[in-house]
């Protein structure tokens, strides 16, 4: 009887670690949805507030994942549909409540190429991760979804900060951004992906305190915040780019090497 008690289990380990990571990413897209329905509401803060929470938590599950060993296929295409509707669906709708329902159909049709062009990264995403060498890993083939759909919400978010330096043109620059970031989202552009960094020990602790300071303001300023972090993101578009092009030719140049070597053997 005893040694009943003692192998009965509710869920066995593998099982626990494939639905942990999961759990995160539906409370994710619980999290997306309801930012449509505050945009809805006129309550432009909460929305945002939610698709931030929404980006920690996707950037979260995948880690959680890799960490405790619970990756799994279902994961990853559960991963790619909630992010449809939590950096695609939901900051289209957000958008076009607060700027592009001003300029009618065409207001609507941007919103459409937009979560076309999301659905296609991630479409592409699913095909092509794992493939290449692991120094490519490194790098997204265009801007993250994630990253994307935060992007789109920068002049709602720059309307609400404290941070007004500029008189800008919402009714313009609201469809000429979407454009941009749909571009951006198929296009091959190398973007950092951030999944491998490598932390000396001794810097461990200034890494975590520099997540921590973040974080910090975040929930302080939390509008400023997000503005200069787009603004950062945008600047190291063309940064990652000139890597990625600096590192795929060293790496051509060793395999070149390597070869000439081997024939000589």
């Amino acid at each position: 009887m005893e040694q009943n008690k003692k192998n009965f289990k509710l869920v066995s380990n593998k099982k626990t670690r494939v639905i942990l990571p999961n759990i995160f990413t539906l409370i994710g897209v619980c999290i997306g949805l309801s930012s449509i329905k505050f945009a809805f509401d006129g309550n432009f803060t909460l929305s945002i507030l939610a698709i931030i929470v929404a980006a920690i938590i996707d950037g979260l599950d995948g880690r959680i994942a890799r960490l405790i060993q619970g990756t799994s296929k279902v994961g990853k295409e559960l991963d790619s549909l909630t992010d449809i509707i939590s950096f695609g669906v939901a900051p289209a709708f957000i958008m076009y409540f607060w700027k592009l329902n001003e300029i009618g159909r065409v207001g609507w049709l941007i919103c459409l190429i937009y979560v076309i062009c999301v659905a296609l990264r991630l479409a592409r995403f699913n095909v092509y991760s794992g493939q290449g060498p692991l120094w490519k890993e490194n790098f997204f083939q265009g801007v993250p979804s994630p990253a994307g759909g935060v992007i789109v919400l920068m002049p709602l978010v720059y309307s609400l900060s404290d941070i007004q330096f500029l008189n800008l043109n919402y009714d313009l620059i609201v469809p000429i951004l979407f454009v941009l970031v749909s571009i951006l989202l198929i296009s091959k552009l190398p973007t950092y992906s951030f999944k491998r960094i490598s932390v000396p020990r001794n810097m461990t602790i200034f890494l975590l305190f520099g997540v921590v300071l973040y974080f910090g303001l975040i929930l302080i300023y939390t509008f400023n915040a997000i503005v200069i972090s787009g603004l950062i993101y945008f600047l190291m578009i063309p940064i990652s780019t000139l890597h990625f092009i600096n590192l795929n030719k060293n790496n051509k140049v060793q395999d070149i090497s390597s070869e000439e070597h081997e024939d000589i053997l």
